[in-house]
């Protein structure tokens, strides 16, 4: 994979194990999520008490239903319906992602409060169009304030800059998506799209970290090494000390005997950004296989559903959609939307020359992802 993201030619292998490797990460994340819902509130006692001495195995009902996901995968998918809108209006010769994400959190901000899409606005897209997205799913404080205008945050001027909560880096694995970037810009504009809901450094640098990890793994590389590649590059990033002392614990963690609930409960701390990502990378670590793994992530008092979609995101990106628990899949709420929009960003990002240029491009596609 890396060979592809240096050179940008894709054969018909490589963009298969992308499409796999993109859907792996967002169906991982929206099932972490969606296994994490039914128990986020709840301490590690509680847990066992609803659901047994082993805790949370199975998905049960959140929000009136199976498999239902929160604004951490509503989220999610409007930063891809970005990041593929950003590369659309390249051709217009505008550059600038951040407003394009912008563009696109202020897309999800509408579905909290109108009753449901509006068809005349065609320059919102497809995906502001889907009906089941037009619930609110426990979305925080900081990401209804921090969109609640048209003021985009910027690192200088960022929005809620006190906020150090974990919902920025649980919609922030997309960057890392971006195989074809230099490991620094998906480091950066992870960062820039993260404060504008999340301004606390404690968030916005583990916004970055997870973006870099999943790129790593996007990439083909190892956890372990992807790690490493993130430590060293948040190392020269000020504020990095609460998110690189987490990763380092998490790592420290492995070594310290079997995987349970009270480790993964130490790792999330405060439930902050720093410790939710700990506790993510420490479960995708010690897992057995992704369900062993995501059980291990939800299963304790901090934000469950938070560290499920980090470490979901995580694992899907490792090892593609195929090793996904099918029996979770089945019944994910919007699954049909998260396949159909992972096969959009994989097209764009292996195709998008055929799909669309300055000089002209596919009627479909452009009404798809508007340049608007």
């Amino acid at each position: 994979m890396s060979a592809v993201a240096a050179t940008g030619v894709w054969g018909r292998t490589e963009q298969q194990d992308f499409r796999s490797r993109v859907r792996g990460t967002l169906l991982g994340a929206a099932v972490g999520d969606a296994l994490g819902a039914p128990v986020a509130g709840m301490g590690l006692a509680e847990i066992r008490a609803a659901h047994g001495g082993e805790g949370l195995t199975e998905p049960v009902a959140a929000h009136g239903r199976r498999g239902a996901v929160t604004a951490a995968t509503q989220l999610a998918l409007f930063t891809v319906d970005g990041l593929i809108r950003a590369q659309v209006r390249r051709d217009t010769g505008a550059w600038h992602p951040p407003t394009d994400l912008h563009r696109a959190y202020r897309r999800w901000a509408a579905t909290q409060r109108d009753w449901g899409p509006d068809e005349r606005r065609t320059e919102d897209g497809w995906l502001a169009r889907e009906e089941w997205l037009y619930a609110r799913r426990a979305p925080s404080r900081a990401c209804l304030t921090g969109l609640a205008d048209d003021r985009m945050g910027t690192l200088d001027v960022p929005k809620n800059p006190g906020e150090r909560g974990p919902e920025a880096a649980a919609r922030s694995a997309p960057f890392g998506l971006l195989v074809g970037w230099e490991p620094q810009l998906v480091l950066q504009l992870a960062v820039e799209c993260a404060v504008q809901t999340h301004g606390h450094p404690d968030a916005y640098l583990a916004a970055g970290a997870h973006g870099l990890l999943v790129h790593g793994l996007a990439r083909g590389e190892s956890l372990d090494g992807a790690i490493q590649r993130c430590l060293a590059l948040l190392g020269a990033r000020p504020g990095h000390q609460a998110v690189t002392d987490g990763l380092r614990h998490a790592l420290g963690a492995v070594r310290q005997g079997l995987p349970n609930a009270a480790r993964v409960e130490e790792l999330t701390g405060d439930g902050a950004a720093p410790g939710a990502l700990a506790a993510a990378v420490y479960c995708a670590l010690v897992g057995e296989d992704i369900r062993h793994g995501l059980r291990l992530a939800v299963n304790h008092g901090g934000p469950s559903a938070a560290v499920g979609a980090l470490c979901g995101a995580l694992l899907g990106a490792l090892h593609g959609e195929t090793e996904l628990p099918p029996g979770w899949l089945t019944e994910l709420e919007g699954r049909a939307t998260v396949l159909e929009l992972a096969d959009d960003f994989a097209m764009e990002m292996t195709q998008g020359p055929a799909l669309h240029s300055p000089a002209g491009a596919a009627p479909g596609w452009l009404a798809r992802y508007p340049r608007a």
